[in-house]
């Protein structure tokens, strides 16, 4: 029973991920696609999280860690360089 809603939620996390890259690549603004990006972060994290249960492997979960945290510093930098046009002072 497990297996299966661990594969319900790969596909739905899947389907997703190609809608955050649709909106990535087709965004109307610059801001919209800054938010898609950062959604498919998330989304990334959270299929990372769900093939390391569906593997029980602790790695994959490490490795989830790592992407949230790029994650979140991507995000940041495009921010920043959208609001102050650099990212270091």
């Amino acid at each position: 029973m497990t297996d299966l809603a661990l594969d319900i939620t790969f596909g739905a996390l899947v389907l997703a991920m190609l809608a955050c890259g649709w909106r990535v690549l087709r965004g109307p603004e610059i801001a919209d696609r800054i938010l898609a990006l950062d959604t498919l972060y998330v989304n990334v994290v959270a299929l990372v999280i769900v093939l390391g249960m569906r593997q029980r492997s602790e790695l994959l979960f490490e490795a989830a860690l790592i992407v949230a945290m790029l994650g979140f510093v991507a995000t940041v930098a495009l921010a920043r360089y959208l609001t102050r046009g650099d990212v270091i002072e």
